[in-house]
């Protein structure tokens, strides 16, 4: 489908559709079996993933003391998407999906299981944990070229926006269960216990992802131009001012906004004196925001909204991290921390939906790639957040990188103003 003049945006067919027929077309989505089933492996490998980020970080800091260290656990989760993204969006292309979704699934299941085994032996330590989190960043690089590619063939562009917000709406309905069970499983029954939960869930991805139906048309030309694939997704990108405008922000949110949730286990523990379980409830409040903007998006946000949304997300999101960061009292950190979850949704739609209708379609996996590279740039982000919260403490760090966050958008006005103003 031909890209759209305006930013990020495709045409619309039938753009006067009544909001009765809309809200119908997105109620459709739930019932197709192969979407139901893409989504169900998104909503329990992202639940697991914010349970495990959360239990590790919690383990970590009380095994080290080290709020760098912390970091660093989310960072060598994201570091495969900078080291793999492009290379598996071209990998792809030329191959059936399907079975790279089962082969994610099953190593994640894998993973869990030797992590659980090793806890319950009392012989789990750090390195392990490391070691586990970059291996499970593989999988989560395989996951927009793969999975949400899958989804936009299976529901067609011109619901994507509303498949995307159903996604993501499962993504941050999982950041309020993952956390909070996280959280209360790791206070009770060890982190054993958490790893048993994660085996469990895997298990009910993998059989997901072996039920699956749609095979995707393979990509025509030579198989082995890998490396010219990757090339030609970057270039792409690198020629089309929407993409760049897009792909600018996207770097933006994850080296300076996202990483402050690295540091939520770290201000839970030390500034706001609170428990394993109470740390779990704090990180699940950006889940609840976001699962209730994900919804409002899904039910109300018109297309030509898209863009402006996705800036004002960024802003917002920005200025509110600083918020949690310097909140007094457990209540009003979760309070700031339920707003950026409003606007981490806000985000997270619509920058899955704007790469998807700005790409042309034969290419669509690749620029996913180039996707999770960018997404990648957050790793870079965790270490700077994780190095000045040792010489600054959590707190005052947090605060920083959002400060940093906002003028840096100020300095690449030129490359993203189209965005806002299009919108």
């Amino acid at each position: 489908m031909p890209s759209s003049p305006e930013a990020g945006v495709a045409p619309e067919s039938g753009a006067g559709l009544c909001a009765a027929a809309a809200a119908e077309n997105k109620r459709w989505l739930l019932a197709l079996p192969d979407f139901r089933r893409l989504w169900l492996i998104g909503l329990v490998v992202f639940a697991v993933r914010w349970l495990e980020m959360l239990v590790v970080g919690v383990f970590v800091y009380q095994h080290t003391g080290s709020a760098f260290e912390v970091a660093m656990m989310t960072l060598l989760r994201m570091a495969p998407m900078v080291m793999f993204g492009p290379l598996i969006g071209a990998l792809v292309e030329s191959r059936e999906r399907r079975p790279v979704q089962v082969a994610a699934c099953l190593c994640l299941l894998v993973i869990a299981s030797l992590m659980a085994m090793l806890a319950y032996r009392g012989a789990l330590e750090v390195w392990h944990l490391a070691l586990a989190s970059f291996c499970n960043g593989v999988a989560w690089a395989a996951d927009n070229p793969v999975r949400r590619v899958m989804i936009g063939e299976v529901v067609g562009p011109e619901r994507m926006g509303a498949a995307m917000a159903t996604d993501v709406g499962a993504n941050n309905a999982s950041r309020m269960l993952g956390p909070t069970i996280g959280g209360f499983v790791l206070a009770t029954f060890g982190i054993a216990g958490a790893f048993t939960i994660s085996v469990a869930c895997y298990a009910l991805a993998l059989a997901a992802a072996l039920r699956l139906r749609h095979r995707n048309a393979l990509a025509t030309g030579a198989s082995g131009a890998v490396l010219a694939h990757i090339i030609e997704g970057l270039l792409l990108a690198r020629r089309d001012p929407r993409l760049v405008a897009l792909l600018t922000v996207t770097v933006i949110y994850n080296v300076f906004g996202w990483p402050f949730t690295s540091m939520i286990p770290v201000i839970g523990q030390d500034n706001l004196h609170l428990e394993a379980g109470g740390i779990g409830v704090l990180a699940s409040m950006d889940g609840i925001g976001s699962f209730v903007g994900a919804i409002a998006i899904a039910l109300w946000v018109r297309q030509a909204h898209f863009t402006r949304l996705y800036i004002t997300a960024v802003l917002s999101y920005l200025v509110l991290l600083m918020g949690f960061a310097l909140a007094p009292h457990p209540l009003f950190a979760g309070g700031a921390l339920v707003l950026t979850g409003l606007a981490n949704s806000g985000f997270s739609v619509m920058q899955a939906t704007l790469i998807y209708l700005a790409a042309p379609a034969e290419m669509r996996s690749r620029l996913y790639g180039v996707l999770s590279l960018c997404i990648g740039s957050g790793l870079v982000g965790f270490l700077l957040l994780g190095a000045v919260a040792e010489l600054v403490g959590a707190p005052a760090a947090t605060a920083l990188s959002g400060v940093e966050g906002l003028l840096v958008l100020a300095l690449t006005w030129r490359w993203w103003r189209q965005l806002f103003r299009r919108g």
